[in-house]
């Protein structure tokens, strides 16, 4: 039973841009990046949103059979690793991969990954990232799956494997 709150600034249930197939999106409210550009920034207020339980995210998860995984985007997912982690794990359990958006890089949250952030926890349910930060003049909207030249689509098994970064294309 998953006993958590996460605080949102919304979801959508059948997204076809936020990674492959049919995906769950939850945009997490809070972010300290503030890209200047930022497709969502209603999403930077930490004080903004609302608070949902994990349990009611979960079951909207189970309810929707045609889903393929479920995204969590932003705002900044690693403002709240330890709840998505606990999510990403009952999604995972669902049959169901994850791709986490992020503004830090790779490998800032794996030198920075601690007991108490819950980095690690989350890039270990996560099977792709997109990383890095939006940057405005390297926007381009024929980007799959990414909103900037600069920013990454990591396959974080094979990246953690590996012991470097491994790019996917989706």
């Amino acid at each position: 039973m998953l006993s958590d709150t996460l605080r949102i600034a919304g979801t959508v249930n059948d997204s076809i841009v936020d990674g492959p197939g049919i995906r769950f999106a939850i945009f997490t409210q809070g972010c300290p990046h503030r890209c200047e550009g930022c497709h969502n920034p209603q999403t930077h207020d930490f004080d903004g949103g609302e608070n949902v339980t994990l349990e009611s995210l979960l079951e909207k998860l189970k309810a929707n059979p045609l889903l393929d995984g479920v995204t969590f985007s932003g705002g900044e997912p690693f403002c709240q690793a330890k709840q998505l982690y606990e999510l990403g794990t009952e999604a995972k359990k669902l049959g169901m991969n994850v791709i986490t958006y992020t503004g830090y890089m790779f490998e800032y949250l794996l030198e920075n990954a601690d007991a108490d952030n819950y980095y690690g926890e989350l890039l270990s349910v996560t099977d792709y990232l997109v990383d890095g930060p939006f940057e405005l003049d390297k926007r381009d909207i024929l980007l799959k799956f990414k909103g900037s030249s600069n920013q990454r689509i990591i396959d974080v098994k094979k990246s953690l494997a590996e012991k470097k970064v491994v790019e996917a294309e989706l």
